[in-house]
């Protein structure tokens, strides 16, 4: 024993207060460092990217990359957020993992890698106030869509929950906070919607877009067409083969939808191709959905196959080079066509500002038709909740039928 009549330890010939104070030391030494908040990112990515979809895997990285400008340290040669958006986005990518990011986002990777959080700083209430704002804002301030807000957050839950099955957080933050979007709301806006005269005109525009020989925009007219009279996606259009078609002579066609093939970026997709090739929205990979089309675009429908024939893979719609029709091509024309079928003050407006507003304007014009909503809703591949509450707005004589009703109660109980 020493002085202070501690004892020995035999071994070491120490002190016992020394040898514990040097267990301590070696315990902290060999302690793990707090997972950050990128290596998590990867590993959870990766975790989930063999069994995600290309659109999937690009909505996780687009939400994790927002909250991912709350959890940088900032300081004074920090680059910019959309920057240091698009060096996540490129490091996040499993076949990225090892290799040097392009010479642009090189500054931006090192912050990302190097100067983010821990990950169990998450919870903090100020970390966390800027994470929930980073999903409900766009870079310039302004409110994110509804749809981008529920994506992002949904990419942020998903991973949440994910850190807390694994043990790296012991509650998800997100699951307290009922905190209401102040973006867009998800319905459809009516300044959208053309009318059939529009619609018309916007379809012929389309036939003058581009030179005659390029045939430009004349390639893509009955590609309209289709979204406007029979209320497919863009991306159900540009997969649609022939063989999927039937198309009389006269009297009602049936196009019956077995694919889609939306937009994704290369890293995205297992193929390397901008378009993915999945199943249809919502529903099992083998299951199709017959839509019937109308004689005027089984008509169009006969004129684009006599003119153009089909593009590869008996597909009906194809680029000059008979490839997949990319959705910068068809937004382009459609830009142009706008331009040309409408009057100088309404090119600034809403007014079929997408092709996507196309198939709005097919759905309203059958609700206004008194199609049941369980009808339009199978047609165009929704649930009938989701046209109810998209659409519920956009249907002529709503206000003027509850008005109706509502004068009748009131005479019945004598407030006339």
């Amino acid at each position: 024993m020493n002085r202070r009549g501690e004892p020995f330890e035999i071994e070491s010939g120490l002190p016992e207060s020394e040898v514990r104070a040097a267990a301590e030391l070696a315990e902290v030494a060999e302690a793990p460092s707090p997972l950050r908040w990128f290596e998590f990112c990867r590993k959870y990515v990766a975790g989930r990217w063999r069994t995600a979809a290309a659109k999937s895997r690009e909505g996780m990285a687009d939400g994790l990359a927002a909250v991912t400008l709350a959890m940088v340290k900032r300081g004074d040669d920090v680059p910019d957020d959309e920057t240091l958006r698009l060096a996540f986005r490129w490091g996040i990518v499993p076949a990225n993992k090892g290799e040097d990011p392009p010479p642009e986002l090189k500054a931006a990777y090192e912050c990302v890698t190097k100067e983010d959080r821990p990950l169990a700083d998450l919870p903090d209430a100020q970390v966390f106030e800027d994470v929930l704002y980073r999903v409900s804002y766009k870079l310039d301030g302004t409110p994110a869509a509804g749809d981008t807000y529920k994506r992002r957050r949904r990419a942020l839950n998903a991973a949440l929950e994910h850190a807390v099955a694994v043990g790296e957080l012991p509650e998800n933050p997100l699951r307290q906070v009922r905190r209401k979007h102040v973006g867009s709301h998800d319905v459809v806006d009516r300044r959208v919607l053309v009318n059939p005269v529009q619609a018309r005109q916007l379809l012929t525009a389309v036939s003058y877009v581009g030179s005659w020989d390029r045939c430009r925009g004349r390639r893509l007219a009955a590609f309209y067409a289709i979204l406007y009279y029979a209320g497919l996606r863009p991306a159900e259009a540009v997969g649609l083969r022939l063989s999927d078609c039937h198309l009389p002579e006269t009297g009602w066609g049936t196009l019956t939808l077995r694919e889609t093939r939306p937009v994704s970026g290369k890293q995205w997709t297992d193929s390397g191709e901008r378009h993915d090739r999945r199943g249809l929205k919502a529903r099992e990979a083998s299951s199709d959905r017959p839509v019937p089309i109308p004689p005027v675009l089984v008509a169009i429908l006969h004129a684009h196959l006599k003119e153009f024939g089909t593009a590869k893979e008996g597909r009906m719609f194809g680029n000059e080079r008979g490839g997949v029709v990319g959705s910068s091509t068809y937004w382009r024309v459609w830009e142009e066509a706008r331009h040309y079928a409408l009057p100088p003050e309404r090119v600034a407006t809403p007014l079929a500002g997408r092709p996507y507003d196309l198939r709005h304007a097919c759905i309203t014009r059958w609700l206004n038709a008194g199609v049941p909503i369980a009808e339009v809703a199978r047609r165009v591949g929704n649930s009938p909740e989701v046209i109810h509450r998209r659409y519920h707005g956009c249907i002529d004589g709503h206000e003027e039928a509850a008005n109706a009703r509502i004068d009748l109660a009131l005479k019945e109980e004598g407030d006339d």
